[in-house]
């Protein structure tokens, strides 16, 4: 039988770079939910790959971020979010995002994907983030 499933959002996170990126994932049927929470300390120097994926949406929760378009040919078109601001991202389009913090040195994002991104595996690994000097980055 189907079952709701809830959680924290700043719970049960695991880490990713130390001091730096902590995720959490729930893979349902036909979507994909990351919470994403980078920690100024080492953070800060953690560049994004560009990748595509299903349509995301994303809503800052804390801190902020700039979401760059990727235009082959053309500037990369940057889209400013603070905490509170949400976006939508079609599905196959090239993106990549840089942090910004709060005081606190916290930017953290929820991130829905349609469909599941597959690259996230199960809920029960390390969490898979499109890092660009991370080996095998997609």
């Amino acid at each position: 039988m189907p079952k709701c499933r809830i959680f924290g959002i700043d719970d049960g996170l695991k880490q990713v770079v130390a001091n730096g990126l902590y995720m959490k994932l729930y893979i349902g049927e036909s979507i994909s939910v990351a919470v994403i929470k980078f920690v100024e300390e080492a953070g800060r120097e953690l560049p994004a790959k560009a990748h595509d994926h299903g349509e995301e949406a994303s809503l800052q929760v804390s801190g902020g971020c700039s979401i760059f378009e990727v235009r082959p040919g053309e500037a990369d078109v940057e889209r400013v979010m603070n905490a509170g601001s949400a976006v939508i991202i079609p599905a196959g389009l090239s993106h990549y995002g840089v942090n910004r913090f709060e005081p606190a040195g916290i930017s953290m994002r929820l991130n829905v994907v349609t469909p599941p991104r597959a690259e996230y595996g199960s809920g029960d690994e390390t969490p898979y983030y499109p890092l660009a000097d991370r080996e095998g980055a997609r």
